[in-house]
């Protein structure tokens, strides 16, 4: 199993609206991607900055994500809430 975090800091007052794009992606992650097996928002404590908990099958399924249909266009509407690119940390399960 390969597990990741990745941390996305968003733009002041672009809370509830990535929120909103977030979970609406994280939804289909999960409907449409039988290799993954947790894809969750959470709120990390510091201001403005969140966390996908993610875990995966194996690279295939990671691979499966990235070049989804709705990783590309739900994935999009997070862009214009973010303020930079996000921090991806990936481990694997032992």
């Amino acid at each position: 199993m390969i597990a990741m975090v990745a941390t996305i800091k968003i733009q002041e007052g672009h809370e509830e609206a990535f929120e909103a794009a977030a979970n609406k992606l994280a939804e289909a992650v999960r409907a449409n991607e039988p290799g993954n097996h947790l894809y969750i928002l959470c709120r990390t404590g510091e201001p403005q900055t969140y966390a996908f908990l993610e875990r995966y099958e194996d690279e295939a399924a990671l691979a499966a994500h990235g070049s989804s249909a709705h990783m590309k266009e739900l994935g999009a509407g997070l862009a214009p809430h973010m303020a930079g690119r996000p921090e991806i940390q990936k481990f694997e399960e032992v």
